[in-house]
């Protein structure tokens, strides 16, 4: 009996457990529908701040991106959270410019964990939409979701966020963006994230 107790309460705590793996390192959209200038490189970095019901957490984001040509650009993106690690990689095509401006994002990506139980895979898509509202100021409006595909042994499972945002021109070389993530299914986090672009031209 006693045995059997561990037993049950060994898988009980597993449970717990892996109910909570789809709260952490989500990605973020972070830039406007205007796709990377061709033949220009994009650096970002931007903290993250993910919204449970009392279990708030803290991860940091970076990316690395090149427009391949006009309309068409590539990035790598890292974020980390305490104890685990997501890794991307996504491609934007800027389909529509101007009144307004539409992308669409499709791409991999892989979350890893310190304790090396597992690893998530996953696809994911960003449909986007964004204007100018003045000279140096955009708005934009994401729809993003992520299908995500642990090795084991929980089941798959997919996120699903709107984004509201706004991307500032300081420079030519240099944006400060803006952003809020509404979660729209339990398997999601409700987050903000601040942060800035740079431009090499």
């Amino acid at each position: 009996m006693e045995a059997g107790m561990k037993t049950l309460l060994a898988c009980a705590a597993c449970a717990v457990t892996m109910a909570a793996v789809p709260a952490r390192a989500q990605d973020v959209i972070m830039n406007s529908a205007e796709t990377i200038n061709e033949h220009n490189f994009k650096f970002s970095g931007f903290p993250i701040m993910e919204f449970g019901d009392g279990d708030d957490e803290t991860g940091f984001g970076a990316r690395a991106g090149y427009g391949f040509k006009r309309g068409f650009d590539v990035e790598a993106k890292i974020s980390r959270f305490d104890g685990q690690t997501y890794y991307g990689l996504d491609a934007e095509w800027w389909l529509h410019r101007a009144d307004p401006d539409f992308s669409l994002a499709v791409g991999v990506h892989r979350s890893t964990f310190d304790d090396d139980e597992f690893d998530i895979v996953g696809l994911d898509a960003t449909a986007l939409v964004s204007d100018h509202l003045t000279k140096n100021l955009e708005g934009y409006v994401g729809f993003r979701i992520a299908f995500e595909m642990p090795d084991e042994p929980a089941e798959d499972f997919r996120r699903m966020h709107i984004v509201p945002g706004i991307e500032y021109r300081i420079s030519d070389d240099l944006d400060f963006l803006a952003e809020i993530g509404i979660k729209l299914n339990d398997d999601s986090r409700s987050y903000a994230s601040i942060g800035l672009a740079y431009y090499i031209r």
